[in-house]
């Protein structure tokens, strides 16, 4: 999905088990002799690859065994990207929230060190919607996480596989699931001028968005894709200042930004803002910034009453770089 180029001055690596001071729902116990109660907090934001304390959903994680571990989150009701719609919680904001809890278990359980590169490779997540609306509070979650196909070198990991069953209020909400591969800092610099772009090659010029109301949106700020002249294309929008998708220097297309790009282009697609309830994706190759993307969405028969699929994928110098298959209901 997406190797974090972010940097930190904390040191290279974090001791296993570490915790924050929080007690959350994963139920650590407040210090002896305080007389206030356990109080709750984000985790750290190097964790979660985050640059902005305010993008971390993280609060609070513990192990439970070998390769299960909960981690807990919580989803304000109202945010200036993942918005909601149909009074439900963004669906992708259930996407990131898995995503930071694969890198905080690496970071801390799995024995990556800061300053490494993570790398999903896939990911899907499946919701309940009537588990996820909007309600008069943040929704406190709690993501039931366990570690498969575990390889580490020298103790550090190199690739597992995660799958969460996510909670809300005792009532299992949705399930995540993702692959992630771990790469040292200079293995990375040394794949990314081998086969990336040149450094002095600056990002392209902005193109113009669709209308905003068209992909569920009501910024242009917040639109990532541009219209073709051919039914069903679009062209990738990337403004590498916007302050969520690049909430700190990349040099590579995020994949947030394309899970957001094939929701947008469900949404010009079909003509409503109906929340999917799956999304299953895979991140085939880095999405430069400094070339042309295409984005080709096909709507495909289902045999399921009620319920609509599409196709996206991303192809960039003629190459697929990402595949999405998004299923949502019909309106």
């Amino acid at each position: 999905m997406s190797a974090s180029t972010f940097r930190t001055p904390h040191p290279a690596r974090t001791t296993t088990g570490t915790r924050t001071a929080a007690a959350g729902p994963a139920g650590h116990p407040a210090s002896a002799g305080r007389a206030y109660p356990s109080l709750t907090t984000t985790v750290p934001k190097e964790f979660v690859h985050r640059a902005s304390i305010a993008e971390v959903l993280l609060t609070d994680w513990a192990r439970l065994d070998e390769h299960r571990f909960t981690v807990a989150a919580q989803w304000p009701r109202g945010h200036s990207f993942f918005t909601s719609t149909h009074n439900c919680h963004d669906p992708l904001m259930v996407a990131e929230t898995f995503r930071q809890a694969g890198m905080l278990l690496a970071h801390t359980e799995l024995g990556v060190p800061l300053g490494y590169q993570l790398l999903v490779r896939d990911l899907g997540v499946h919701i309940k919607p009537e588990h996820l609306g909007v309600g008069a509070t943040p929704a406190t979650v709690e993501l039931h996480m366990t570690a498969t196909d575990v390889r580490q070198r020298g103790g550090i990991l190199t690739s597992c596989r995660y799958d969460a069953v996510i909670h809300r209020d005792g009532h299992p909400a949705g399930t995540a699931h993702g692959t992630v591969t771990c790469m040292a800092p200079a293995t990375y610099r040394r794949i990314r001028t081998l086969h990336g772009p040149h450094t002095t090659q600056p990002p392209l010029t902005l193109t113009a968005p669709l209308a905003p109301q068209l992909v569920g949106r009501s910024s242009p700020k917040d639109v990532v894709l541009s219209p073709t002249t051919h039914p069903g294309q679009w062209r990738l929008r990337v403004d590498p200042t916007h302050p969520i998708l690049f909430d700190h220097p990349l040099d590579h297309v995020p994949g947030m930004l394309l899970l957001e790009a094939a929701r947008q282009s469900t949404t010009a697609t079909l003509g409503h803002t109906t929340p999917p309830h799956h999304i299953d994706s895979t991140f085939n190759r880095y999405v430069e910034l400094n070339t042309p993307c295409l984005i080709h969405t096909t709507t495909h028969p289902t045999t399921t009453p009620h319920q609509q699929t599409l196709t996206i994928t991303a192809r960039q110098n003629n190459h697929p770089a990402f595949h999405c298959t998004i299923t949502l209901p019909t309106p």
